[in-house]
C-alpha cells in the first residue's frame, strides 16, 4: 500500500519539484498539496504536477480532510508551528523542512508528537552534503575547543538564524560546549557585534543578495584554525532524496528526531 502524502507549500522553491517527485514514487501516493495562494486551482494548473484530480488546498487542516500518512512542511517560518501541529494533533507523521522553530518550539513539538503517538522528523538542512558537515563538525568539537558558527542566507530570508545553523549548533551542544577566552559580556562595544548565542556556540548570520544558503563552522586552536563549510546552489535538487528518505522512515518512530543522519543507514 502507498505512503499517502500531503505537501504544505507545494508550489514553492522545493515544494514543486517534491511533488513531481512524489507523485513519480511506486510506494507513494500524493494526495494532498497546500498554498494559500493558489487555494482552489488544480495543482498540475500551478506547479506541472501530473495529477489532474488534486486541488490545492489554503490551509493544511483542509488538506488534511482526506486521510493522509505524512504531512511534509517545506512553508515558512511564521505558520510552520502551526501546520506541524495541526498534523500531530490529527495523528498525522510530519517530516519538517521549513526553518524558523526555537528549541522550545521543538520541546512542545515532541511532546505532542509522543502523546499522539507519531513520529516527527525535522533536519536543518535535508541535503547530503549538509549533513556531512554536521557529522564533521561534531567529530571536530571531540577534539577542538574553541568554535563559532557563520550563517549565509540570501537579504530575503527573514529569519535567523537559518534551520540549518540552529540544528548545526544543537548538535554541536550534544558534544560539548566552546571555550571562550573572554566572555562575551566582557566585550567593549556592542554585545550584539559577537552574535548570537544559541546553545553555547556564537553564530553570525549573514543576509547578503547573492547568497542561497550556507554554513560553516570554523574551529580555532593555537597557531592552527579548520573551516568545515557547506553551501547551496540555486536548485532545490539536493534536498529532494533527503526528504523522501525522511517521509519513508517517519512512520517507524514516534516522538521528535533531528538531523536526517539519524535515520540515515
Amino acid at each position: 500500500m502507498k505512503i499517502k502524502i500531503c505537501i504544505a507549500g507545494a508550489t514553492g522553491w522545493v515544494g514543486k519539484p517534491l511533488c513531481i517527485a512524489v507523485s513519480g514514487a511506486d510506494d507513494l501516493a500524493l494526495v494532498g498539496a497546500v498554498s494559500r495562494t493558489h487555494k482552489g486551482h488544480r495543482l498540475e494548473d500551478v506547479a506541472d504536477v501530473p495529477s489532474p484530480a488534486l486541488i490545492v488546498s489554503g490551509s493544511v487542516s483542509e488538506a488534511l480532510e482526506t486521510p493522509t500518512d505524512v504531512m511534509v512542511d517545506y512553508t515558512r517560518a511564521d505558520v510552520v508551528k502551526s501546520n506541524v501541529m495541526t498534523a500531530i494533533h490529527k495523528g498525522v507523521h510530519v517530516v519538517i523542512g521549513s526553518s524558523g522553530l526555537t528549541e522550545e518550539d521543538f520541546v512542545e513539538i515532541n511532546q505532542a508528537a509522543v502523546d499522539n503517538h507519531v513520529g516527527v522528523i525535522a533536519a536543518g538542512n535535508f541535503a547530503i552534503t549538509a549533513v556531512l558537515l554536521q557529522q564533521f563538525a561534531c567529530t571536530a568539537a571531540k577534539y577542538l575547543s574553541h568554535w563559532e558558527i557563520m550563517d549565509y542566507a540570501s537579504d530575503t530570508k527573514a529569519d535567523a538564524p537559518s534551520g540549518t545553523a540552529r540544528e548545526l549548533a544543537f548538535r554541536l551542544s550534544e558534544i560539548r560546549k566552546p571555550e571562550n577566552f573572554l566572555s562575551i559580556d566582557d566585550t567593549i562595544g556592542p554585545r550584539e557585534s559577537r552574535g548570537a548565542t544559541l546553545n553555547g556556540s556564537q553564530i553570525h548570520s549573514i543576509r547578503l543578495p547573492g547568497y542561497v544558503l550556507g554554513v560553516e563552522t570554523i574551529f580555532g586552536e593555537a597557531e592552527e584554525r579548520l573551516i568545515i563549510r557547506h553551501d547551496a546552489g540555486s536548485g532545490a535538487a539536493p534536498y529532494i532524496t533527503g526528504t523522501l528518505l525522511s517521509i519513508r522512515k517517519v512512520r517507524e518512530h514516534i516522538g521528535l528526531i533531528r538531523g536526517l543522519d539519524k535515520v540515515m543507514n
